[in-house]
């Protein structure tokens, strides 16, 4: 008889690097259940083309990898938390090469790119889609392993608190989640010890992302509404070059097309930009070139600008980049003979929940990695190839901080069921759809690379008059994905919102037109619910 996956010892809610590192991490001893959105490879790690960042050349040093990490993230990072993360890299390498991923080689040795920000070559990686080849080996893993149960098609709702135990209680313990079956159309209490948040990121509150669809702020919207601190939400990484087509709305062309000699053109005119605004031209960090290329679009009224890596040779081309070479001439566009049309494009959320080094959030019983959490590791803008690196880092310390701790997590009170009693199916999606458009436009438009105040204003306002709409659905109707999607959309639109409001400089990704000005003393923005 296997056991019921509906009450383990650990939940981890997400099945990506985070999620799959912590519960393997765990099962070494405990009975694990990992609910995964959708299928186990939708997430954004298996879209990861570029790779990990970690200190193997020689010559290198942590030291210059924590220095890379404090300057691009322009004087918010933790550094205690770069540190431990940057010290961890090489370990972490180590053990996805056990687990079989097949990183490129050269010699005896790792082969290493550069990116954007970075002083030295140390990004490993698989061609480019290292993301791909992780998630497959984790996935195996998880998948051999018998005291890890993956429960696909689970879209979780809201966490399972002290408030939702049969005799209520205030003491804002996590006993789990409630989460929707999209097999079943029904929804299902899962309960544990402990809980992991390792969900991802907001991305999809933006008309153009890279983010895979799920990216709807699911945990931290969560974690907010259950009383957890959120911070740095107004930092959004925007990747300068995304593919611009209509059809094709999040295909990445990745930094290292940069790194290994791209270079951004105006397609007007064929003038390439990058070497007047910055010393440092494509390599500049994501956040100053992203900048550069919405200038440059406004400037000359654009919808894309060019990058072109053609004048590299067709051999190079193709060896460097085989799976962007393949999927563009699907495409119709021939790299190696002619440049790619980018737009920047959301592409990742710095901010979330915050942790501590333990990966411990304000409630008892939860933890959160990667994405979803803010751990100072990261600051106003996130060095290339530093995020698969703190899921690996985070989902493991994680790991061992619910292991060294058992003996203090209670089993999990008798919890209310979710309560439908009240409620009716809903005959009116189309609301669903136009209200998840207006969000992702206007957080586009008012709340994208270059802001202002007024517009920031502009989108608060229409914050309030959709919260409304959204609370009167939500009561009246039958949950559904879409629905639970929306209010976590819009839960993570404030969030955003209200983070950049409170921000009067601009700093790293933030960038506000009324206030030009970086101030003396770096401060986390922190929300308190």
């Amino acid at each position: 008889m296997p056991d019921d996956p509906h009450s383990a010892d650990i939940l981890v809610i997400g099945s990506g690097a985070a999620g799959l590192t912590a519960a393997l991490n765990l099962a070494q001893r405990f009975k694990v259940t990992v609910l995964a959105k959708g299928g186990f490879a939708e997430g954004s790690t298996a879209w990861a083309q570029g790779g990990i960042a970690a200190v193997l050349e020689p010559g290198d040093t942590f030291e210059s990898h924590i220095e890379d990490t404090m300057i691009a993230g322009a004087g918010l990072n933790d550094r205690a938390t770069v540190e431990m993360v940057v010290e961890n890299a090489p370990a972490a390498i180590a053990r996805l090469a056990e687990l079989g991923v097949p990183f490129n080689t050269e010699g005896n040795a790792l082969h290493l790119t550069r990116e954007g920000g970075h002083s030295h070559r140390r990004i490993v990686h698989v061609d480019d889609a290292t993301g791909l080849a992780v998630q497959t080996a984790l996935l195996k893993a998880a998948q051999a392993n018998p005291n890890i149960t993956l429960v696909p098609d689970m879209v979780v709702i809201d966490l399972a608190t002290s408030r939702h135990e049969i005799r209520y209680s205030g003491a804002g313990n996590v006993w789990g989640v409630y989460a929707f079956n999209r097999q079943t159309n029904r929804v299902e209490l899962f309960t544990a010890r402990a809980t992991v948040l390792a969900s991802g990121g907001a991305g999809r509150t933006y008309l153009f992302s890279t983010a895979p669809r799920g990216a709807t702020g699911d945990g931290i919207a969560m974690a907010w509404r259950a009383g957890c601190r959120i911070s740095n939400m107004e930092f959004m990484q925007f990747h300068p070059t995304c593919l611009y087509n209509l059809d094709v709305k999040n295909f990445l062309i990745t930094e290292a097309v940069r790194g290994e000699g791209g270079h951004l053109k105006n397609p007007n005119t064929g003038h390439r930009f990058m070497p007047e605004l910055d010393a440092r031209a494509e390599l500049a960090p994501r956040d100053i070139v992203a900048r550069a290329i919405d200038a440059e679009i406004k400037r000359f009224g654009l919808d894309y600008v060019h990058l072109d890596i053609s004048h590299m040779g067709a051999e190079f081309v193709k060896h460097h980049f085989p799976t962007i070479y393949a999927r563009l001439l699907d495409l119709d566009i021939d790299m190696t003979k002619e440049p790619i049309p980018v737009v920047p494009a959301q592409h990742y959320t710095c901010g979330g929940v915050v942790v501590d080094r333990h990966g411990r959030t304000d409630l008892p019983n939860l933890y959160a990695a990667g994405e979803v959490s803010q751990s100072g590791l990261h600051g106003a803008n996130r060095l290339a190839s530093n995020s698969l690196l703190e899921c690996f880092v985070f989902g493991e310390a994680a790991a061992q901080h619910i292991a060294a701790n058992w003996a203090d997590f209670a089993p999990p009170p008798p919890i209310r069921p979710w309560d439908e009693s009240r409620v009716t199916d809903s005959d009116e999606e189309v609301v669903i759809k136009q209200n998840w458009t207006e969000i992702r436009r206007f957080m586009w438009n008012y709340v994208g690379i270059v802001r202002t105040t007024k517009r920031l204003e502009r989108a608060a306002h229409r914050i309030k008059v959709l919260r409304d709409e959204v609370a009167d659905y939500y009561g009246h109707f039958r949950v559904t994905p879409d629905l639970i999607e929306l209010r976590n959309l819009l839960e993570s639109a404030d969030l955003i919102v209200r983070s950049a409001l409170h921000r009067k400089e601009s700093r790293g990704l933030h960038y506000t037109l009324d206030y030009p000005e970086t101030r003396e003393v770096a401060t986390d923005t922190i929300l308190v619910p």
